[in-house]
């Protein structure tokens, strides 16, 4: 993808953009061997850009994107017995990218894939308390009760947790639709909290990480990610 000269010569740390306008102005810049003026643009991945004769260096680029994943699909680059997995379905995405986290092949929605291990750990790190905010479908005797009771859970079989924050979003006689935030990613944690509450999961969808928002992407689709989303990323 083409760039402004300058902003290339910024990003490879070489100068200010303002110094990197009088440097082309003075002839210093060159693409594919001729005199670059001020305004021209390149592509890093197919120009030869140069600066005082040496090939301008940029850092690696990293790759970010959102996935919608859908249900049965499992959240691996291979499986062993021919599922369908998130790796075919984001094919086309340019890259090795690798899944923050994980989504069992039951649940569907919000996958993030990303080359960039850091903001990866930043992302799954409990100590950053990120909100993973899931929307359930949920079927039980007393959806009220069970509800109170997931409020106020710390622990989860014998192991301690965040509370969970726990909204009733729409009932329906013994189904119903709720809300439910996280901080951890414990294996398999919404599905398991609501059994231990007494309810059934009927279906559950992941609609958001921090900042990061499914929104109306179809499933089965990617999108790259926004600029301020992996802002967001890198400042955790």
């Amino acid at each position: 993808m083409k760039e402004r000269l300058q902003k290339l010569i910024s990003s490879a740390g070489l100068a200010s953009r303002r110094a990197a306008e009088e440097m082309i102005r003075a002839g210093r810049v060159t693409v594919n061997g001729a005199a670059a003026s001020l305004g021209d643009g390149a592509d890093p991945d197919t120009d030869n850009v140069r600066v005082d004769g040496k090939p301008l260096r940029l850092p690696e680029r990293r790759r970010y994107i959102v996935l919608h994943k859908p249900k049965g699909t499992v959240t691996t680059m291979h499986d062993e017995h021919g599922r369908p997995t998130v790796a075919d379905l984001t094919a086309g995405a340019g890259g090795r990218l690798y899944p923050v986290g994980r989504l069992d092949m039951d649940s569907e929605g919000l996958l993030i894939l990303t080359d960039d291990g850091e903001a990866a750990n930043r992302l799954m790190h409990p100590s950053h308390r990120v909100d993973k905010v899931y929307t359930v479908f949920v079927r039980g005797e007393d959806i009220p009760g069970s509800l109170a009771a997931m409020r106020a859970m710390d622990r989860l079989e014998g192991e301690p947790i965040a509370r969970p924050a726990v909204t009733l979003v729409e009932r329906k006689g013994p189904a119903a639709e709720v809300q439910i935030v996280i901080h951890e990613g414990k294996n398999r944690q919404v599905r398991r909290m609501c059994a231990a509450c007494g309810l059934e999961v009927t279906r559950l969808i992941r609609v958001a990480e921090g900042a990061v928002t499914l929104g109306s992407l179809p499933a089965g689709k990617w999108r790259n990610m926004t600029a301020d989303e992996i802002s967001y990323l890198k400042n955790l």
